[in-house]
């Protein structure tokens, strides 16, 4: 089997280039390179995530599987006050994420190395996000719902965006055996956008 992005550690010879995004209202340049999800540009679903997606002024906010760092960046832009943790079992994303944090400015992020959840043992959030490793398979993908549950403060929320041939049907009905509350937040070409909301 060839090598993918859900790799803790890449293989392939690094092939960097740099992308230029408007998300959340501001202009980013991201620099990608082989081994990452999504390298030759910010990918469909996440670009539907970050438009849909609330995040409040003061939040503690989780970004899983961040690759380079659209999402978490786009985030920080966002939790202006706040603060926004970026883990990847990539080693290569990882690196790439800080790099492009410093790149655009943003200084707002812990970055880190961590399969799923794993390195956060203890911490709680106010919102996680995540555009799941869908390649990973189902396991892992709900994995990170399991564990996210665990990691959100009381009325906290994991927002997820998956898209439907790839499983938002099983996706949704995990999500709905672990959270009381379940929204579809948007759909767009076949990705839904769901925003799961912990008891408070």
């Amino acid at each position: 089997m060839s090598e993918h992005y859900y790799t803790n550690k890449p293989s392939t010879v690094h092939k960097r280039h740099t992308i230029e995004q408007e998300l959340v209202g501001r202009k980013f340049t991201f620099v990608t390179d082989s081994g990452v999800f999504s390298k030759t540009g910010v990918d469909y679903g996440s670009k539907v995530l970050i438009q849909h997606m609330s995040i409040p002024e003061h939040a503690e906010v989780l970004d899983v599987g961040c690759g380079y760092g659209p999402i978490g960046l786009a985030a920080a832009t966002l939790a202006s006050a706040g603060r926004v943790t970026m883990v990847d079992i990539n080693e290569r994303a990882v690196e790439l994420a800080k790099e492009n944090a410093t790149r655009n400015g943003i200084s707002n992020v812990d970055i880190m190395q961590s399969d799923a959840l794993e390195s956060l043992q203890g911490r709680t959030f106010d919102i996680i996000l995540t555009n799941p490793p869908i390649r990973a398979g189902k396991d892992v993908v709900h994995s990170i719902f399991e564990q996210s549950a665990n990691h959100l403060k009381p009325g906290g929320q994991l927002w997820v965006v998956i898209q439907k041939k790839q499983g938002a049907p099983s996706a949704l009905s995990k999500l709905e055996d672990l959270f009381s509350n379940v929204e579809e937040k948007a759909k767009d070409k076949g990705y839904r956008i769901f925003c799961a909301k912990k008891a408070d």
